[in-house]
């Protein structure tokens, strides 16, 4: 489960999710294990973490058991039994507030679960040498 979770999380940071958040409601709920939440600035930037998520998760062969508000791209709702991840558009983020209504779940930290990739360097080609 924790691998899905990493996936999905990796996979949403890597199409700039915002405000990333993970729930472990194992203690205080019996339909899943983890909440993922994050933030997408547009509808197609929801779509492309949805899509993102789904697709890292499918070559691991897990797939979701249902998947609701992909068209509408205010609040898209992944559902992987015990993990379940929410893509919100900012105004439904805050509407909604999941935080707060979940807040008795314990809060993980996130950059636990993200992997660090090593930045690419620029390389320049060395100057070609005048011919005489």
């Amino acid at each position: 489960m924790i691998d899905s979770l990493k996936i999905a999380v990796n996979a949403a940071d890597d199409k700039k999710a915002s405000d990333l958040v993970i729930l472990d409601i194992t203690k205080i709920a019996s339909f899943a294990n983890y909440f993922l939440l994050c933030t997408g600035d547009s509808s197609r930037q929801m779509q492309a973490i949805a899509d993102e998520v789904e697709k890292r998760l499918k070559a691991l062969g897990i797939r979701p058991s249902h998947i609701e508000g992909y068209q509408n791209s205010e609040w898209i709702l992944m559902d992987y039994m015990d993990l379940v991840i929410h893509i919100f558009s900012k105004n439904a983020r805050v509407y909604y507030d999941l935080e707060r209504l979940w807040r008795d779940s314990k809060k993980l930290d996130v950059s636990l679960f993200i992997e660090q990739t090593e930045p690419k360097t620029l390389q320049r080609k060395a100057p070609k040498k005048p011919q005489n």
